[in-house]
């Protein structure tokens, strides 16, 4: 089912998963996961559609640059990735946790290829409010230098832990399996400081986003959905995509924390198909 290749950007690696045929679905993970957070949503989507899973820069095992951690940057990756090595001109794109404001950089960079977004428990930074904060202590520590990878160092279990059992809905969320995989993934030389500098870009991030939508807001569809328990975001997440796009639609999952696509990937399959499949009618 998954078939596994590497792409050779130049100043960047990237490790990502392919699945099916179609048109093209690109599903981008967040923190602290890679593409194997998707992988019981996959199988669900590869009947209809191409489905591409990339590790993003830095994470899982793409390698690891010192920097261009920003959203802009690794939205040019993803994009060179599925346009200039996968040939498709024309995405879905489905965003979790900081695969929301990469999935936000391709589509307002890309607004004519980016069909539809999906977007799972985030909001957009620079979208003039300060929810990109609330409940999220982490954000803080993360942005400091050196100092989160001093106190992790050889207790990624115990740091990564802590989010996997209290994010989500229950302490379960994220199944034994994939926890071994993402502390693999994330115990890795380097991994833990690219995870970091996604935080420590929000700044750039913040008026990247800004002068992105200067140019007006999105257009395309817009499927949005908060987590209503654990560390979810609940509606912070959907008002605050309806403040940069013109077409949201979506809201609140009552029995989800932040990990919707692992703590329902069932129900994530039937939203998307049939978010994703308005776009034939």
């Amino acid at each position: 089912m998954f078939q596994h290749a590497y792409a050779d950007l130049g100043d960047v690696r990237l490790h990502y998963v392919t699945a099916g045929r179609g048109p093209a679905v690109v599903l981008l993970h967040g923190w602290p996961q890679t593409w194997y957070m998707w992988r019981d949503v996959i199988p669900g989507l590869a009947g209809r559609y191409r489905v591409i899973a990339p590790d993003l820069r830095g994470l899982g095992d793409s390698s690891r640059p010192v920097g261009g951690y920003d959203k802009k940057t690794l939205a040019q990756d993803v994009w060179r990735l599925v346009h200039d090595v996968l040939g498709e001109d024309e995405l879905f794109v489905v965003g979790h946790d900081w695969g929301g404001p990469t999935a936000f950089a391709i589509a307002a960079q890309h607004r004519d290829a980016v069909k539809r977004l999906a977007i799972f428990d985030v909001p957009v930074p620079g979208d003039g409010t300060p929810v990109m904060f609330a409940n999220r202590w982490h954000h803080g520590l993360h942005w400091e230098l050196d100092f989160p990878e001093a106190l992790t160092a050889g207790r990624e279990d115990v740091y990564l832990g802590f989010f996997y059992r209290n994010w989500g809905g229950r302490p379960d969320a994220i199944s034994a399996e994939a926890e071994r995989e993402y502390l693999r993934a994330y115990r890795q030389p380097g991994a833990m400081r690219a995870g970091f500098s996604l935080y420590r870009a929000t700044p750039q991030d913040v008026a990247d986003n800004q002068a992105f939508l200067s140019e007006g807001k999105l257009e395309m569809p817009v499927l949005c959905y908060g987590g209503a328990l654990g560390r979810g975001r609940g509606a912070l997440a959907i008002e605050s995509w309806r403040r940069i796009a013109e077409n949201v639609s979506g809201g609140v999952v009552e029995d989800c924390g932040h990990w919707i696509p692992e703590e329902r990937p069932e129900w994530v399959v039937e939203q998307l198909l049939t978010f994703f499949g308005e776009e034939r009618t």
